[in-house]
């Protein structure tokens, strides 16, 4: 949406939409994912976090998929994100890289696989995995201090802002918003920022997403090409997760269930309980869900990593 000819301010939807274009929609919505997410069993499980880059794998196979598909560098790079299962880091990128034709498939598309988290991972799960190692149970998390809970979102901004400065709004607003949580000292803010500002964020970005998506450019075929690169990401994901598990397993002498590297995905915290819904089916009485929680929060700041990534090669 191009700002008015006439020089005078804009509509309401107008200023929605710059929102969007300054990143600050996204933004809010990781400050409020940070506040309602336990990063405990992360810091708990460090390994978590070759879970969590692992299921990342998706996202560089769909880019190269749709350079061969005909989209150029930066629409590849925006539509290739779309399988980390994460609708506001999708429309940062895409945002970022100037690809705002289509911002409205791919919003319709990450947040459409986000939902579907429980009906198009667990044929892949079942069917990278055996019903032995879906039943491996898991050795219960060591306790985490509240100091190692304080300083672990510190510590993490200044090391991916330090290595990748692009990530710093996403990432940033993510650790900021687990310092709340953490904290214990501001318990208000904690629970605004996951409930009713993240409900008033998410309708702001719908509104904007969808007032500004023409229908000339959501109906055409490349669209039916998006929606079918971010399956292909997300399953690509899903499987690289499960398969680095398995691996894990091998090494550990089947103390990782490999179910956990399909939370990888940084859908939070559904892949999650996807993860202990499918292990539950092989044994009942087995809880993955903890442990799943360290590969989904892992993802989340993984993706937002694959961002910052496309971003320092294109130079934004």
């Amino acid at each position: 949406m191009a700002p008015p000819a006439d020089g005078h301010a804009g509509g309401l939807l107008y200023y929605f939409y710059l929102l969007d274009e300054w990143s600050i929609l996204p933004s809010l919505i990781f400050m409020g994912v940070g506040a309602m997410t336990d990063f405990a069993p992360l810091i708990a499980n460090p390994m978590s976090f070759l879970l969590g880059a692992a299921a990342q794998f998706g996202i560089y196979a769909a880019y190269f998929l749709a350079i061969l598909l005909g989209f150029n560098d930066k629409a590849a790079a925006a539509i290739s994100i779309i399988g980390g299962a994460d609708g506001p880091t999708s429309i940062f990128l895409c945002s970022k890289l100037g690809q705002t034709d289509y911002m409205g498939p791919i919003a319709v598309a990450a947040y459409s696989y986000m939902s579907l988290v429980p009906i198009i991972q667990p044929p892949i799960m079942k069917l990278l995995t055996t019903k032995k190692e879906r039943s491996i149970r898991m050795n219960q998390l060591r306790p985490v201090s509240k100091l190692e809970r304080i300083l672990f979102p510190i510590i993490v901004t200044i090391v991916v802002v330090m290595i990748l400065p692009s990530t710093a709004p996403l990432v940033g607003m993510l650790m900021l918003g687990n310092l709340f949580r953490e904290c214990g000292v501001t318990r208000q803010l904690s629970e605004t920022a996951s409930n009713a500002l993240m409900y008033i964020v998410v309708i702001i970005l719908g509104t904007s997403v969808g007032a500004t998506t023409s229908a000339e450019a959501f109906l055409r075929f490349d669209t039916l090409k998006i929606v079918g690169l971010g399956l292909v990401a997300f399953a690509f994901g899903t499987a690289a997760g499960v398969l680095f598990g398995k691996l894990m397993c091998k090494l550990t002498k089947g103390k990782v269930n490999p179910l956990i590297g399909s939370a990888g995905v940084s859908a939070v915290p559904m892949a999650a309980r996807v993860s202990q819904k499918v292990g539950s089916e092989a044994d009942p009485s087995n809880f993955l869900l903890m442990h799943a929680m360290g590969p989904n929060v892992a993802g989340v700041i993984g993706t937002a990593v694959a961002a910052g990534a496309f971003m320092a090669i294109f130079g934004v």
